[in-house]
């Protein structure tokens, strides 16, 4: 079970890795990433330069060793007179050691510098071996041996002190060019780290701005790049926030106007109760205290709707996608029962098409409801609110509701949903303002629109538009 926690404990931790990532600055890291690239590059190739020169070494002193063996061996017989009398010079010159090989095991050298004679030499004199081509490492030479006559042979031998040093040359420029490869790259991959995140340190410095004051002002965009459309993005998404904040304002602004109105009058009211019953104060008339009692508890009821219709505001401010199949004729229905109770001397028609869509069932009840209870405020007593609901040829449908009121002038058409927007005739009826701001917002969530107009009878006209099939 120990043993259980610790790995738990080991998975939970992380690795060497990620905390390097997180401890080294990206620049740090292309730099690191164009050296380390650059650097496997060069040893890439380093090394395979350096195997191309040496093997290409070896095989021009092996065809030189064995053509020497072989015009030596074709040429007139090599006799031992011959390799004892010529001159040491001869052999210095031609920086090769040569030798004869007896079956014996005797052997005959020419100049000063010995050839190495091992047993593969031996055995080619026997007639073992057909040949023998090897490095003898005690000598540093490249051997070769081939047979002259029958328990004989011929061996050439060539120091290797040119091609080593010739290797040890290239050796040290592939390891100063593949340096200074190394260096350029990191400098290079500093200098594009340094200017391809230029605009990532000014989105940095811009956001640490916008956490520390709170400033929501745009950030300069510069070319057209991936970074430039990621700062286009960020400047996008502060306009949304800046929005976002305005609305905010605007609506607390509104709230505590629209608020003082009733809490002002309630204070008032309950001020005045309070005072009619301390000692040797007047004491109100039982109608006028109705009268207060009746004031205060509408004032209470306004209070309430307003707060209700502020939470309903900022519920449907906030981003809630809702994708439930909604049948809207039910939706209507129940909000038309709902309408109904509240306006009992109001008659009602309704005409519905079925109609399915994707949303919030809740929502549209409520935006629906809003919209009845409008069109029924503004009705006279024993006025029709029709209802009506009817596909378009646009692919759309649109829910209109008409009342028989005296109708919206043409000035307060372009404000009617507006938040806490009351014309001067809707300040003397109750209401919060906000209601067909409801509507709106529900109407633009679900991909439609709101609009207002005059109705035939000469009331208002009131269309939801809202996307959807024919159910």
């Amino acid at each position: 079970m120990t043993v259980g926690f610790a790995d738990e404990e080991h998975n939970r931790s992380p690795s060497r890795l990620e905390s390097w990532r997180q401890r080294v600055a990206l620049r740090t890291r292309v730099t690191l990433l164009a050296a380390i690239c650059v650097g496997g590059a060069v040893a890439l190739t380093s090394l395979g330069a350096y195997v191309t020169v040496y093997n290409s070494l070896y095989d021009q002193l092996d065809a030189s060793l064995f053509e020497r063996a072989t015009q030596a061996v074709e040429g007139p017989r090599v006799a031992n007179a011959r390799l004892e009398s010529a001159p040491a010079a001869l052999f210095a010159a031609a920086d090769v050691r040569i030798a004869q090989v007896y079956e014996s095991g005797d052997v005959v050298f020419g100049g000063d510098k010995e050839p190495p004679v091992g047993p593969n030499e031996l055995a080619v004199a026997q007639g073992k071996l057909s040949h023998s081509l090897r490095t003898d490492v005690a000598s540093d030479c490249r051997v070769i041996t081939l047979p002259i006559q029958p328990g004989a042979s011929l061996v050439v031998a060539q120091p290797l002190d040119d091609i080593k040093a010739t290797l040890s040359r290239l050796t040290l420029v592939l390891a100063v060019a593949g340096g200074l490869g190394v260096g350029v790259a990191a400098a290079a991959g500093t200098a594009v780290a340094r200017t391809a995140l230029r605009p990532v340190s000014r989105l940095t410095a811009a956001t640490e701005r916008i956490a520390r004051t709170g400033d929501l002002r745009p950030i300069t965009v510069s070319g057209d790049d991936e970074l430039a459309r990621l700062t286009t993005s960020f400047n996008s998404m502060l306009g949304v926030l800046t929005e976002s904040q305005e609305r905010q304002r605007r609506l607390v602004a509104d709230a505590g106007h629209e608020l003082r109105t009733p809490l002002t009058s309630l204070r008032t009211n309950i001020e005045l109760l309070l005072a009619s019953n301390r000692p040797n104060a007047p004491e109100l008339a039982e109608q006028d205290r109705e009268e207060i009692y009746d004031d205060v508890r509408a004032q209470i009821n306004e209070l309430s709707t307003l707060v209700g219709d502020l939470v309903e505001l900022a519920r449907e401010d906030a981003p809630q996608i809702v994708h439930e199949p909604v049948d809207l004729v039910e939706v209507i229905e129940r909000a038309v029962d709902r309408a109904r109770r509240r306006a009992p001397d109001i008659e009602f028609e309704v005409s519905l098409t079925p109609w399915l869509l994707l949303g919030d069932a809740n929502a549209l009840e409520r935006a629906v409801l809003n919209l009845l209870d409008n069109a029924a405020k503004w009705s006279p007593t024993d006025g029709v609110v029709r209802v009506t609901l009817a596909e378009e040829m646009v692919g759309g449908v649109a829910l209109a509701v008409a009342d028989e009121g005296p109708g919206i002038a043409e000035a307060d058409l372009p404000h009617v949903f507006e938040r806490f927007y009351r014309s001067s005739e809707a300040r003397t009826l109750p209401g919060s303002g906000l209601g067909l701001a409801i509507v709106k917002q529900a109407a633009e969530r679900h991909g439609g629109s709101a609009s207002v107009g005059t109705a035939p009878h000469g009331g208002a006209l009131f269309t939801l538009r809202l996307p959807g099939r024919a159910g």
